[in-house]
């Protein structure tokens, strides 16, 4: 495992000092494979925050936290008067 990791660093090494002295033939347009590469992971970076972001607000236009609040409030109020009529029951039927 760690020959495999000090290889690939020494193959990017080699990589990076041979493309730094490449000569570019028309500097705008000829970029760097990793030039590339980093390019394609910020703007994969940005589209996957942006998407993230659009859900995030869509599900805050839902107002779903409030739905939950509410529905955890209705149900411990009908569970409590349903564990307290059970309650009632069992304690007349016990100590009749």
């Amino acid at each position: 495992m760690n020959k495999l990791l000090v290889v690939t660093v020494l193959v990017a090494f080699l990589a990076l000092s041979v493309e730094s002295f490449r000569v570019p033939r028309q500097a705008e347009e000829d970029e760097g494979t990793l030039t590339q590469i980093t390019g394609a992971v910020k703007s994969y970076y940005d589209s996957a925050v942006n998407t993230v972001s659009g859900y995030v607000e869509s599900i805050k236009d839902l107002k779903l936290e409030e739905k939950a609040k509410n529905l955890y409030h209705e149900t411990t109020t009908v569970l409590g008067t349903y564990a307290g009529i059970a309650h009632d029951q069992l304690y007349h039927f016990f100590h009749h």
